[in-house]
């Protein structure tokens, strides 16, 4: 079983997945919990977090019915940095063929940067390999050459943020067995290859913040986030409706509209104010036009956003939306207006978790299948050059036998 966790602003998310032979992850468990520790996508509260994260990853155990002990955490991108970086090595062996090692060398040597003592890297992402300047290539391992260059991504973090995420999950029983970039996992399950090749806007509407995540020639290539997301909406209609903001949470996810004149002016909702000495009734429309103010202003920003880091026109796969916030009706519609391009809201496709609400913790599962598997083949590797080293040196001491 593989396990992924994200730990989000407003829900703790536990996926338990069963890897398969295609690459892809059979999805058996589930655990979700309202996440109490965290503002704008920082742990503030160490204690309520764990109990939050001890909840959902229960919840998931009573229906995979085993203890889980290790899982891969996403990491968001708020303290996030990506650094290019370059590394060269020679090819060592006699036949001039590139092996694992000459792969695991050359991102071992472009880790070698200055960094503040204040960050920590946490992966190194090769974005294509150089075989004597022949560039473009994925995977070099077998190649024959004799100088093997990297150009990758370092990814950085904040060393508080990083020791406080691990502390938390520690502490509620569980082994950090790998941290995956929230915007990597979320690209796993919502972005199909084409997008990626042709170049693609990821825009992550979560609770505390919103994640913007630049892909193009199959890689990330670029990464920015705003503090700000879906609370900012309830807090909104909250204060419009003067009703507490469980209940405006509640109003949103159900009766929430981003465009007012989709919202039906027929349907109307009870709400009470707070304190619940007065009941009134509020129509759906009314409802949405505290909504759409908000999530107008967090579309415009991302789209300011993505201008400043270099596009001013859109990629050409457009945007693709995930995340709580992108499951409101009327988001699309609204974002096609602003960004003047396709948009889509990506959902997994894995049963019982076909929601964008899930997007992370499944991403996380699934790329770290992917690692494992890697690991595995890795591992395999080794062995089987062990056995044929052994047989090796038995088959020189049976000939020094013979000749003696």
């Amino acid at each position: 079983m593989v396990v992924g966790i994200d730990v989000g602003t407003t829900h703790v998310r536990v996926i338990v997945g069963e890897p398969q032979h295609d690459k892809t992850v059979n999805i058996v468990g589930v655990g979700i919990n309202s996440s109490e520790g965290l503002k704008k996508g920082v742990i503030v509260d160490l204690d309520a977090t764990v109990q939050s994260i001890t909840r959902a990853v229960e919840e998931a155990e009573r229906m995979v019915g085993y203890d889980i002990e290790e899982a891969f955490v996403a990491l968001t991108g708020l303290d996030v940095d990506l650094i290019p970086n370059k590394g060269i090595v020679a090819v060592t062996s006699e036949d001039r063929e590139i092996t694992r090692d000459d792969v695991e060398r050359v991102i071992h040597a472009a880790q070698v940067i200055a960094l503040p003592s204040d960050r920590e890297i946490v992966e190194v992402m090769p974005r294509e390999f150089i075989v004597d300047g022949y560039d473009g290539i994925k995977d070099p391992v077998g190649m024959l050459g004799v100088r093997l260059e990297v150009d990758a991504l370092i990814i950085t973090s904040s060393i508080t943020s990083l020791r406080n995420l691990i502390r938390c999950v520690n502490r509620a029983g569980i082994e950090v067995k790998g941290l995956v970039l929230q915007s990597l996992a979320n690209s796993e399950v919502a972005l199909s290859k084409d997008e990626k090749e042709l170049g693609v806007f990821l825009i992550d509407l979560g609770g505390g913040k919103s994640e913007l995540s630049l892909f193009q020639n199959g890689t990330l290539q670029k990464l920015s986030v705003l503090p700000i997301g879906g609370n900012h909406i309830t807090n909104d209609l909250a204060v419009g409706l003067r009703t507490s903001f469980k209940m405006a949470e509640n109003l949103k996810l159900e009766y929430g509209c981003a465009l007012s004149a989709m919202a039906d002016p027929n349907t109307f909702i009870g709400v009470t104010e707070v304190g619940g000495k007065q009941s009134r009734q509020v129509s759906q429309r009314e409802l949405s036009s505290f909504l759409e103010p908000r999530v107008q202003e967090i579309l415009q920003i991302s789209k300011e956003e993505i201008q400043k880091m270099g596009w001013d026109k859109m990629p050409p796969a457009g945007i693709v939306l995930t995340g709580g916030v992108s499951i409101m009706e009327g988001l699309t519609e609204m974002a096609e207006k602003i960004y003047d391009v396709s948009v889509r809201v990506a959902e997994p496709s894995f049963v019982g978790v076909q929601s964008p609400i899930y997007t992370t913790a499944v991403g996380t599962a699934y790329y770290a299948q992917q690692y494992a598997r890697e690991a595995k083949v890795e591992k395999k590797e080794v062995r089987k050059k062990g056995f044929i080293k052994k047989l090796w040196e038995r088959t020189l001491a049976w000939f020094n036998d013979i000749f003696e």
